[in-house]
């Protein structure tokens, strides 16, 4: 196995590394500190021993996995708080099960297929077919590939991934998609789809062999929940009552606004993790350097989306929309997760705050195409994946235009027309849809049984 193959030499770049176009501004003078460092990273007396510098690679990955797993529940909050009362409980429970359905489809088919080793079924494109297996009980240095990771702590972490690639699917075809169909769309996209591509990438497939960069999955990760969300959206239809036969939107209010900024700052911390443990490594100084560097670049981009959507959102509409800023700050995020190492803090917040800017404009473009996103998460994980995949090359040298305009262009074709597959396949077999009826009561009642907020009589009219 070779996970992320280009992620893992990210620590020998720290000391070579140039900001092209924004070397000569003041607000990144770091990194010309940075630059001016000669020759890669040297082994120094002192440095930790081969097992110390596994245990602790280890050890941030199974660290970052939990930060991962944490934004699950940041999504599910999120969302609780974007739909409406009446398909609250609906919407956690699409978390809930959409979790645990993507973990099991990942150990079942997908992390076989992502990291296929030298087991290509076609070489670059297609992995291995199998289980994943884990290290034996009690493993012994002389058993372990002592250069990476524990196979246990690489599958806990990369799970992670797979489960957020779903979850971005889930907020945009809220209140109007049944259980079922749902989750027969979350095994295919977490079994097959996500991995597939992936493993182009970080398992050392064909656009990794052409120099792609994505650190920790800007493309990888959130465009592939984007375009899979999209086609759904578009294929699924909008809400009842959402457009009005003139072109006008009726706007929907969220249930819960404090949940909604509950599951940003959930999102926002698990990012850390998102981020941090991609650098797959942390027992040497210039390792662990660079995991410092890449949270408070990760940090600098949240903030940058956050102030740009908040100005441009009183400049646009001369009020400052809270939904805005939520997903301003996961849009910023989603923009330098691509490349959240090379920047200086500088250019990591401009990177997040052209992400902030995108949602900004379009979050309304989506509704001129009466395409429905309750909570805006096209704009931020398409849209904001796609600048920030691009954005890699303002600050890392060994990144070209083409091939990074390239994967974009590669992966999003194939998710949107395997996930129309999909999706075209369970409405013909299952029906997306539920009744108008069960739509207009609520999906919390129609069913789940089970109310979010049984003390509001009226929640099944709004």
């Amino acid at each position: 196995m070779n996970p992320k193959t280009s992620i893992s030499r990210a620590s020998a770049l720290a000391g070579g590394l140039a900001l092209s176009a924004f070397a000569a501004l003041p607000a990144w003078a770091q990194d010309a500190a940075t630059d001016a460092a000669e020759g890669a990273v040297e082994a120094v007396a002192g440095e930790a021993s081969t097992h110390t510098q596994f245990i602790l690679n280890s050890l941030l990955m199974l660290i970052g996995g939990i930060l991962v797993f944490w934004m699950a529940a940041g999504f599910a909050m999120l969302e609780a708080g974007f739909v409406r009362t009446k398909n609250v409980s609906m919407q956690l429970l699409k978390n809930i099960t959409m979790y645990s359905l993507a973990c099991l489809a990942y150990f079942l088919i997908g992390y076989q297929i992502m990291y296929p080793g030298d087991g290509w079924l076609m070489d670059g494109v297609i992995g291995a077919i199998g289980l994943a297996t884990l290290e034996p009980v009690g493993l012994t240095p002389d058993a372990a590939d002592l250069t990476y990771a524990t196979v246990s702590a690489d599958f806990f972490f990369q799970v992670m991934f797979c489960a957020t690639a779903a979850s971005i699917v889930s907020g945009t075809v809220a209140e109007r998609i049944k259980l079922w169909p749902f989750l027969v769309l979350v095994f295919f996209l977490t079994a097959l789809i996500y991995p597939i591509q992936a493993s182009w990438k970080w398992g050392g497939g064909f656009l990794d062999q052409m120099g792609f960069l994505d650190f920790a999955g800007s493309t990888v990760v959130h465009s592939v929940g984007g375009w899979a969300a999209l086609t759904g959206a578009i294929i699924l239809g909008a809400r009842k009552g959402k457009y009005n036969a003139d072109g006008s939107v009726n706007v929907m209010p969220g249930s819960n606004m404090p949940l909604a900024v509950l599951g940003m700052f959930i999102l926002w911390m698990g990012w850390y993790g998102f981020n941090g443990a991609s650098q797959l490594a942390m027992g040497t100084v210039g390792d662990i350097a660079d995991v410092g560097r890449v949270m408070a670049n990760t940090n600098a981009g949240a903030i940058g989306g956050v102030l740009a959507a908040v100005i441009l959102s009183q400049v646009l509409y001369k009020k400052v929309d809270l939904t805005f800023a939520i997903n301003g700050a996961l849009a910023g995020l989603v923009s330098v997760t691509a490349e959240p190492l090379t920047p200086g803090l500088g250019a990591a917040t401009l990177i997040g705050a052209v992400g902030g800017v995108i949602v900004v404009f379009t979050v309304p473009l989506l509704d001129k195409f009466k395409i429905d996103d309750v909570v805006g998460a096209i704009p931020v994980h398409l849209f904001a994946g796609i600048w920030g995949t691009i954005a890699v090359v303002l600050t890392n040298p060994d990144a070209s235009l083409v091939t990074q305009l390239i994967a974009i262009v590669s992966v999003g074709v194939f998710v949107a027309v395997t996930s129309a597959v999909v999706w075209l396949a369970v409405k013909a077999i299952m029906g997306l849809r539920p009744t108008e009826e069960a739509e207009y009561l609520g999906l919390d009642k129609a069913e789940v049984g089970v109310e979010a907020y049984p003390e509001f009589p009226m929640s099944s009219t709004r």
